[in-house]
Protein backbone atom coordinates (compact mmCIF):
# COMPACT_ATOMS: atom_id res chain seq x y z
CA UNK A 1 0.00 0.00 0.00
CA UNK A 2 1.70 3.48 -1.53
CA UNK A 3 2.09 5.58 1.50
CA UNK A 4 0.71 9.64 0.28
CA UNK A 5 2.39 10.77 2.69
CA UNK A 6 5.62 11.29 4.89
CA UNK A 7 5.13 9.07 7.70
CA UNK A 8 8.03 10.19 9.57
CA UNK A 9 6.13 13.00 11.48
CA UNK A 10 9.20 14.24 13.43
CA UNK A 11 7.39 17.15 14.51
CA UNK A 12 10.62 18.46 16.48
CA UNK A 13 8.64 21.16 18.02
CA UNK A 14 11.12 23.81 16.61
CA UNK A 15 10.17 26.42 19.10
CA UNK A 16 12.55 27.67 17.43
CA UNK A 17 12.91 26.56 13.83
CA UNK A 18 13.80 24.14 11.69
CA UNK A 19 14.65 23.96 8.08
CA UNK A 20 13.32 21.71 5.37
CA UNK A 21 13.15 17.90 5.63
CA UNK A 22 14.96 15.66 2.94
CA UNK A 23 15.27 12.22 2.81
CA UNK A 24 18.79 10.60 1.93
CA UNK A 25 21.95 11.77 3.09
CA UNK A 26 23.86 11.90 6.20
CA UNK A 27 24.05 14.06 9.05
CA UNK A 28 27.61 15.44 11.06
CA UNK A 29 27.34 16.13 14.59
CA UNK A 30 27.56 20.08 14.00
CA UNK A 31 26.35 21.30 11.01
CA UNK A 32 27.37 24.80 10.15
CA UNK A 33 24.07 26.45 8.45
CA UNK A 34 25.79 28.77 6.36
CA UNK A 35 29.54 29.81 6.00
CA UNK A 36 30.93 32.64 7.69
CA UNK A 37 31.16 34.22 11.61
CA UNK A 38 27.47 33.66 13.31
CA UNK A 39 26.12 37.57 13.68
CA UNK A 40 23.05 38.55 13.60
CA UNK A 41 23.04 38.19 9.52
CA UNK A 42 23.79 34.56 9.54
CA UNK A 43 23.18 31.59 10.66
CA UNK A 44 23.51 29.55 13.53
CA UNK A 45 24.07 25.70 14.59
CA UNK A 46 22.38 22.34 14.76
CA UNK A 47 23.59 19.70 16.44
CA UNK A 48 21.46 15.90 16.98
CA UNK A 49 23.61 14.88 20.02
CA UNK A 50 24.94 11.49 19.67
CA UNK A 51 24.69 11.44 15.46
CA UNK A 52 22.00 9.80 13.88
CA UNK A 53 19.32 8.32 15.88
CA UNK A 54 19.02 4.42 15.28
CA UNK A 55 15.22 3.52 15.26
CA UNK A 56 13.84 -0.09 15.86
CA UNK A 57 10.96 -0.73 13.96
CA UNK A 58 9.12 -2.79 16.13
CA UNK A 59 7.59 -3.81 19.83
CA UNK A 60 10.96 -1.73 20.98
CA UNK A 61 9.40 1.17 21.94
CA UNK A 62 10.81 4.94 21.36
CA UNK A 63 13.87 6.02 21.15
CA UNK A 64 14.57 9.97 21.72
CA UNK A 65 17.34 12.02 20.05
CA UNK A 66 18.11 15.89 21.39
CA UNK A 67 18.92 18.72 18.92
CA UNK A 68 20.46 21.41 20.06
CA UNK A 69 19.87 24.89 18.36
CA UNK A 70 22.60 27.64 18.64
CA UNK A 71 21.08 31.04 17.23
CA UNK A 72 23.29 34.22 16.26
CA UNK A 73 23.44 37.13 18.60
CA UNK A 74 21.29 39.64 18.51
CA UNK A 75 18.20 38.14 17.17
CA UNK A 76 15.34 38.92 19.84
CA UNK A 77 11.38 38.56 19.48
CA UNK A 78 9.38 35.80 18.15
CA UNK A 79 11.31 32.71 15.76
CA UNK A 80 8.93 30.40 14.06
CA UNK A 81 10.25 26.71 13.25
CA UNK A 82 8.78 24.04 10.38
CA UNK A 83 10.02 21.00 9.31
CA UNK A 84 9.24 19.89 6.04
CA UNK A 85 9.24 16.28 4.04
CA UNK A 86 9.52 15.48 0.59
CA UNK A 87 6.98 12.94 -0.38
CA UNK A 88 7.63 9.27 0.40
CA UNK A 89 9.52 6.80 -1.96
CA UNK A 90 9.23 4.05 -0.13
CA UNK A 91 5.70 1.53 -0.33
CA UNK A 92 4.83 0.36 3.00
CA UNK A 93 3.89 -3.32 3.59
CA UNK A 94 0.35 -4.35 2.82
CA UNK A 95 -0.65 -5.19 6.06
CA UNK A 96 -2.42 -1.82 8.19
CA UNK A 97 -4.31 -3.52 11.09
CA UNK A 98 -4.41 -1.92 13.52
CA UNK A 99 -4.96 0.94 10.78
CA UNK A 100 -2.71 4.15 12.01
CA UNK A 101 0.46 5.68 11.23
CA UNK A 102 3.88 3.40 11.15
CA UNK A 103 5.76 6.13 13.19
CA UNK A 104 4.31 8.10 16.35
CA UNK A 105 6.46 10.92 17.16
CA UNK A 106 6.16 13.32 20.43
CA UNK A 107 8.32 16.35 21.21
CA UNK A 108 9.13 18.81 23.42
CA UNK A 109 10.64 21.95 24.04
CA UNK A 110 13.90 23.36 26.53
CA UNK A 111 13.33 19.81 28.32
CA UNK A 112 9.32 20.78 29.00
CA UNK A 113 6.63 17.77 29.08
CA UNK A 114 6.45 15.76 25.67
CA UNK A 115 3.22 16.20 23.56
CA UNK A 116 2.43 14.44 20.26
CA UNK A 117 3.72 16.18 17.29
CA UNK A 118 2.24 14.07 14.51
CA UNK A 119 2.34 14.71 10.59
CA UNK A 120 -0.92 16.58 9.95
CA UNK A 121 -0.42 19.29 7.34
CA UNK A 122 -1.11 20.04 3.73
CA UNK A 123 2.22 20.33 1.54
CA UNK A 124 4.54 18.11 3.87
CA UNK A 125 5.44 20.31 6.29
CA UNK A 126 5.29 20.64 9.99
CA UNK A 127 4.66 24.44 11.71
CA UNK A 128 4.95 25.31 14.95
CA UNK A 129 3.98 28.19 17.24
CA UNK A 130 6.02 31.52 17.46
CA UNK A 131 8.60 31.27 20.72
CA UNK A 132 10.88 33.88 21.82
CA UNK A 133 14.54 33.74 20.44
CA UNK A 134 17.15 32.41 23.22
CA UNK A 135 20.77 31.66 21.91
CA UNK A 136 20.09 27.76 22.72
CA UNK A 137 16.63 25.85 22.59
CA UNK A 138 16.76 22.22 22.91
CA UNK A 139 14.44 20.00 21.10
CA UNK A 140 14.15 16.19 22.39
CA UNK A 141 12.32 13.91 19.65
CA UNK A 142 10.76 10.35 20.84
CA UNK A 143 10.15 8.21 17.87
CA UNK A 144 7.75 4.96 18.38
CA UNK A 145 7.69 3.02 15.14
CA UNK A 146 5.90 0.03 14.25
CA UNK A 147 6.98 -2.69 11.75
CA UNK A 148 6.43 -1.20 8.58
CA UNK A 149 8.47 1.82 9.66
CA UNK A 150 11.91 -0.49 8.42
CA UNK A 151 11.27 0.26 4.60
CA UNK A 152 11.91 4.03 5.48
CA UNK A 153 15.72 3.20 5.92
CA UNK A 154 17.96 6.41 6.22
CA UNK A 155 15.23 9.40 6.71
CA UNK A 156 17.33 13.08 7.22
CA UNK A 157 15.06 15.77 7.66
CA UNK A 158 16.08 19.62 8.52
CA UNK A 159 15.28 22.14 10.67
CA UNK A 160 14.23 25.74 9.64
CA UNK A 161 13.97 28.55 12.10
CA UNK A 162 13.09 32.24 10.60
CA UNK A 163 12.77 35.49 12.56
CA UNK A 164 9.34 37.44 12.20
CA UNK A 165 10.37 38.86 8.77
CA UNK A 166 10.59 35.74 7.38
CA UNK A 167 14.50 35.26 7.33
CA UNK A 168 16.00 31.84 7.89
CA UNK A 169 18.05 32.27 10.72
CA UNK A 170 18.74 28.69 11.41
CA UNK A 171 18.60 25.23 9.50
CA UNK A 172 20.33 21.85 9.59
CA UNK A 173 20.02 18.30 8.77
CA UNK A 174 19.05 15.34 11.56
CA UNK A 175 19.17 11.56 10.44
CA UNK A 176 17.08 8.86 11.71
CA UNK A 177 17.48 5.33 10.65
CA UNK A 178 14.91 3.41 10.62
CA UNK A 179 16.14 -0.29 11.07
CA UNK A 180 14.33 -4.29 11.32
CA UNK A 181 13.02 -4.54 14.90
CA UNK A 182 11.04 -7.28 16.27
CA UNK A 183 7.10 -7.48 15.19
CA UNK A 184 4.55 -6.59 17.79
CA UNK A 185 2.64 -9.68 19.08
CA UNK A 186 -0.53 -9.38 16.84
CA UNK A 187 2.26 -9.57 14.01
CA UNK A 188 3.81 -12.51 15.35
CA UNK A 189 2.40 -16.01 15.44
CA UNK A 190 2.28 -19.00 17.83
CA UNK A 191 3.22 -22.48 17.36
CA UNK A 192 1.04 -24.82 19.99
CA UNK A 193 2.47 -28.37 21.62
CA UNK A 194 0.94 -30.68 24.19
CA UNK A 195 3.51 -32.69 26.26
CA UNK A 196 2.29 -36.20 27.54
CA UNK A 197 1.24 -34.98 30.84
CA UNK A 198 -1.51 -33.35 28.74
CA UNK A 199 0.30 -29.52 29.41
CA UNK A 200 -0.36 -27.55 26.60
CA UNK A 201 2.58 -24.55 25.82
CA UNK A 202 2.47 -21.76 23.48
CA UNK A 203 5.83 -21.00 21.58
CA UNK A 204 5.40 -17.37 20.33
CA UNK A 205 7.60 -16.58 16.81
CA UNK A 206 10.39 -14.03 17.19
CA UNK A 207 10.58 -12.58 13.75
CA UNK A 208 14.27 -13.57 13.85
CA UNK A 209 15.82 -15.56 11.22
CA UNK A 210 18.44 -16.50 13.63
CA UNK A 211 15.89 -17.85 16.51
CA UNK A 212 12.64 -18.40 15.34
CA UNK A 213 10.55 -19.61 18.46
CA UNK A 214 10.71 -17.77 21.93
CA UNK A 215 10.37 -19.24 25.31
CA UNK A 216 7.49 -21.52 26.00
CA UNK A 217 4.81 -20.59 27.93
CA UNK A 218 2.56 -22.78 29.59
CA UNK A 219 -1.18 -22.07 28.67
CA UNK A 220 -3.11 -25.14 31.02
CA UNK A 221 -3.32 -28.66 31.46
CA UNK A 222 -5.91 -31.31 30.93
CA UNK A 223 -5.41 -31.23 27.25
CA UNK A 224 -4.70 -34.75 27.15
CA UNK A 225 -8.63 -35.50 27.03
CA UNK A 226 -8.78 -34.91 23.16
CA UNK A 227 -7.57 -37.29 20.19
CA UNK A 228 -7.23 -34.14 18.15
CA UNK A 229 -6.20 -30.33 18.28
CA UNK A 230 -6.48 -28.17 14.57
CA UNK A 231 -6.54 -24.49 14.41
CA UNK A 232 -9.30 -23.05 12.54
CA UNK A 233 -7.77 -19.50 12.34
CA UNK A 234 -4.30 -17.78 12.25
CA UNK A 235 -2.86 -17.52 16.06
CA UNK A 236 -0.91 -14.36 16.97
CA UNK A 237 1.46 -13.60 20.07
CA UNK A 238 -1.44 -11.52 21.23
CA UNK A 239 -3.97 -14.18 21.88
CA UNK A 240 -5.82 -14.47 19.30
CA UNK A 241 -6.93 -17.39 17.18
CA UNK A 242 -9.35 -20.32 17.37
CA UNK A 243 -9.10 -24.13 17.24
CA UNK A 244 -10.87 -26.92 18.44
CA UNK A 245 -10.50 -30.12 20.16
CA UNK A 246 -12.25 -33.82 20.05
CA UNK A 247 -12.42 -35.64 23.12
CA UNK A 248 -12.53 -39.44 23.57
CA UNK A 249 -16.33 -39.82 23.09
CA UNK A 250 -16.17 -37.90 19.67
CA UNK A 251 -17.19 -34.67 20.97
CA UNK A 252 -16.10 -31.59 19.24
CA UNK A 253 -15.30 -28.56 21.20
CA UNK A 254 -14.17 -25.08 20.31
CA UNK A 255 -11.90 -22.93 21.62
CA UNK A 256 -12.44 -19.02 20.74
CA UNK A 257 -9.39 -16.74 20.79
CA UNK A 258 -9.08 -14.52 24.05
CA UNK A 259 -6.77 -11.67 23.33
CA UNK A 260 -5.06 -12.32 26.11
CA UNK A 261 -1.80 -13.76 25.29
CA UNK A 262 -1.48 -15.28 28.90
CA UNK A 263 -4.49 -17.26 28.65
CA UNK A 264 -5.31 -17.18 24.50
CA UNK A 265 -8.21 -19.49 24.71
CA UNK A 266 -11.80 -18.46 26.16
CA UNK A 267 -14.12 -21.49 28.29
CA UNK A 268 -14.91 -24.03 25.37
CA UNK A 269 -17.67 -24.52 23.46
CA UNK A 270 -19.81 -27.58 22.73
CA UNK A 271 -19.99 -27.89 18.57
CA UNK A 272 -21.27 -31.47 18.48
CA UNK A 273 -21.18 -35.23 18.84
CA UNK A 274 -19.89 -37.92 16.47
CA UNK A 275 -16.66 -36.66 15.23
CA UNK A 276 -15.04 -40.20 16.28
CA UNK A 277 -15.91 -41.10 12.37
CA UNK A 278 -12.87 -39.51 11.37
CA UNK A 279 -9.49 -40.60 11.12
CA UNK A 280 -7.89 -37.44 10.36
CA UNK A 281 -9.22 -33.45 11.20
CA UNK A 282 -7.51 -30.63 9.66
CA UNK A 283 -7.64 -27.05 9.92
CA UNK A 284 -9.22 -24.78 5.97
CA UNK A 285 -9.60 -20.99 6.23
CA UNK A 286 -11.70 -20.88 9.41
CA UNK A 287 -13.13 -24.46 8.83
CA UNK A 288 -12.00 -27.83 8.67
CA UNK A 289 -11.62 -30.80 6.40
CA UNK A 290 -11.82 -34.14 7.74
CA UNK A 291 -11.20 -38.09 6.29
CA UNK A 292 -13.76 -40.81 7.38
CA UNK A 293 -12.48 -44.30 7.95
CA UNK A 294 -13.48 -45.09 4.22
CA UNK A 295 -11.18 -42.34 2.86
CA UNK A 296 -13.86 -40.18 2.38
CA UNK A 297 -12.64 -36.51 2.89
CA UNK A 298 -15.64 -34.05 4.68
CA UNK A 299 -15.39 -30.27 4.23
CA UNK A 300 -17.12 -28.13 6.64
CA UNK A 301 -16.86 -24.44 5.97
CA UNK A 302 -17.05 -21.80 8.78
CA UNK A 303 -20.24 -19.92 9.55
CA UNK A 304 -18.37 -17.36 11.17
CA UNK A 305 -20.54 -17.37 14.64
CA UNK A 306 -18.84 -16.96 17.64
CA UNK A 307 -19.76 -18.46 21.49
CA UNK A 308 -21.94 -21.09 19.40
CA UNK A 309 -22.30 -24.30 18.92
CA UNK A 310 -22.75 -23.35 14.82
CA UNK A 311 -19.60 -22.61 13.52
CA UNK A 312 -19.76 -24.88 10.68
CA UNK A 313 -22.43 -25.09 7.92
CA UNK A 314 -23.28 -28.81 7.07
CA UNK A 315 -20.47 -31.01 5.64
CA UNK A 316 -20.09 -31.46 1.55
CA UNK A 317 -18.28 -34.22 -0.05
CA UNK A 318 -14.75 -33.78 -1.08
CA UNK A 319 -14.27 -37.36 -2.26
CA UNK A 320 -12.81 -40.62 -1.96
CA UNK A 321 -9.02 -42.04 -2.10
CA UNK A 322 -7.94 -40.34 0.92
CA UNK A 323 -6.88 -43.25 2.67
CA UNK A 324 -3.81 -43.00 0.96
CA UNK A 325 -2.06 -40.83 3.08
CA UNK A 326 -0.61 -41.13 6.26
CA UNK A 327 -0.31 -37.33 7.36
CA UNK A 328 -2.51 -34.32 6.33
CA UNK A 329 -1.93 -30.66 7.20
CA UNK A 330 -4.41 -28.16 5.97
CA UNK A 331 -3.58 -24.26 6.77
CA UNK A 332 -6.56 -23.19 9.37
CA UNK A 333 -5.97 -19.86 7.72
CA UNK A 334 -5.44 -20.40 4.30
CA UNK A 335 -7.15 -22.88 1.52
CA UNK A 336 -3.64 -25.00 0.70
CA UNK A 337 -2.86 -28.57 2.43
CA UNK A 338 0.01 -30.83 1.87
CA UNK A 339 -0.21 -34.76 2.11
CA UNK A 340 2.04 -37.91 2.61
CA UNK A 341 1.89 -40.94 0.82
CA UNK A 342 2.40 -44.43 2.11
CA UNK A 343 5.64 -44.66 0.37
CA UNK A 344 7.01 -41.17 2.09
CA UNK A 345 6.07 -38.71 -1.09
CA UNK A 346 4.41 -35.18 -0.19
CA UNK A 347 1.84 -33.50 -2.27
CA UNK A 348 0.72 -30.05 -2.41
CA UNK A 349 -2.73 -29.24 -2.69
CA UNK A 350 -4.19 -25.68 -3.57
CA UNK A 351 -7.04 -23.64 -3.30
CA UNK A 352 -10.24 -24.90 -5.76
CA UNK A 353 -13.08 -22.82 -4.26
CA UNK A 354 -12.61 -19.82 -7.54
CA UNK A 355 -13.62 -22.64 -9.76
CA UNK A 356 -15.86 -24.64 -8.24
CA UNK A 357 -15.25 -27.78 -8.22
CA UNK A 358 -14.58 -28.32 -4.55
CA UNK A 359 -12.06 -27.26 -2.04
CA UNK A 360 -8.60 -28.46 -3.55
CA UNK A 361 -7.55 -27.84 -6.70
CA UNK A 362 -5.46 -30.92 -8.40
CA UNK A 363 -2.44 -32.13 -6.43
CA UNK A 364 1.08 -31.66 -7.14
CA UNK A 365 4.32 -34.01 -6.23
CA UNK A 366 6.36 -31.76 -3.76
CA UNK A 367 9.03 -34.72 -3.08
CA UNK A 368 10.31 -37.89 -1.14
CA UNK A 369 11.73 -38.60 1.79
CA UNK A 370 9.03 -36.99 4.18
CA UNK A 371 8.55 -40.59 5.79
CA UNK A 372 11.94 -39.23 8.05
CA UNK A 373 8.85 -36.99 9.95
CA UNK A 374 6.43 -38.19 12.39
CA UNK A 375 4.68 -34.62 12.51
CA UNK A 376 3.89 -31.75 9.70
CA UNK A 377 2.12 -28.83 10.53
CA UNK A 378 1.74 -24.94 9.09
CA UNK A 379 2.80 -22.51 10.78
CA UNK A 380 2.96 -18.53 9.85
CA UNK A 381 6.18 -16.46 9.38
CA UNK A 382 8.08 -17.49 12.25
CA UNK A 383 11.16 -15.98 11.25
CA UNK A 384 10.35 -12.91 9.31
CA UNK A 385 11.65 -13.24 5.97
CA UNK A 386 8.30 -12.51 4.24
CA UNK A 387 6.98 -15.82 3.24
CA UNK A 388 3.71 -15.72 3.96
CA UNK A 389 3.69 -19.37 5.63
CA UNK A 390 5.93 -21.93 7.03
CA UNK A 391 6.16 -25.50 7.29
CA UNK A 392 6.93 -27.53 10.25
CA UNK A 393 8.27 -31.29 10.45
CA UNK A 394 9.72 -33.13 13.59
CA UNK A 395 12.03 -36.38 13.02
CA UNK A 396 11.76 -39.43 14.67
CA UNK A 397 14.90 -38.32 16.94
CA UNK A 398 12.64 -34.76 17.90
CA UNK A 399 14.06 -32.20 15.81
CA UNK A 400 12.07 -29.81 14.52
CA UNK A 401 12.47 -28.47 11.56
CA UNK A 402 11.72 -25.09 9.41
CA UNK A 403 10.40 -25.37 5.50
CA UNK A 404 9.63 -21.75 4.25
CA UNK A 405 6.86 -22.25 1.50
CA UNK A 406 6.33 -20.74 -2.36
CA UNK A 407 3.00 -20.26 -4.08
CA UNK A 408 3.02 -22.33 -7.19
CA UNK A 409 -0.21 -23.64 -9.40
CA UNK A 410 -0.81 -26.25 -6.57
CA UNK A 411 -0.51 -24.48 -3.89
CA UNK A 412 1.93 -23.78 -1.64
CA UNK A 413 5.18 -26.46 -1.12
CA UNK A 414 8.25 -26.32 0.75
CA UNK A 415 11.66 -24.83 -0.80
CA UNK A 416 13.95 -27.73 -0.67
CA UNK A 417 16.20 -26.42 2.03
CA UNK A 418 15.28 -27.13 5.59
CA UNK A 419 16.32 -25.24 8.67
CA UNK A 420 16.79 -26.74 12.15
CA UNK A 421 14.58 -24.97 14.60
CA UNK A 422 14.72 -26.56 17.56
CA UNK A 423 15.42 -29.76 19.65
CA UNK A 424 14.14 -31.98 22.38
CA UNK A 425 10.45 -32.00 20.71
CA UNK A 426 9.74 -35.45 20.93
CA UNK A 427 8.25 -34.73 24.29
CA UNK A 428 5.52 -33.53 22.31
CA UNK A 429 2.77 -35.80 21.50
CA UNK A 430 0.94 -33.12 19.15
CA UNK A 431 2.31 -29.81 17.62
CA UNK A 432 0.05 -27.24 15.77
Amino acid sequence: MAHTRAALTIATVLAVGVAPAVLGGTATAAVPLSAGAATASTTGTVVQEGGPLVVPSGEEGAVTTRITVTLPAGHTGPVKARLLLPTPTWELPDFDTPAYEPVTPTCSVNGGAFWSCPWDSPGNEVRFAAVEAATTVTYDVRVDADSRAAVMGNLTATFEVTDGAGTVIGSGPVTFQFVKGTPENYRRTTVLARDKAGVLWQYPSSGRDDKPLRARQRIGGGWNIYTSITSLTYRTAAGEGDLVARDMAGVLWYYQGSGDPAAPFKPRVRVGGGWNTYTAITGRNGGLVARDRDGVLWDYWPTHAENSSEIFAPRRRVGGGWNQYTALAGQGSGYNAVARDVSGVLWSYGNALENGTGPYSPRGRVGGGWNAYNTIAWAQDLNGTGHADDLLARDKTGHLWLYETVDTNTGRVPLPTRKEIGWGWDIYDAIL
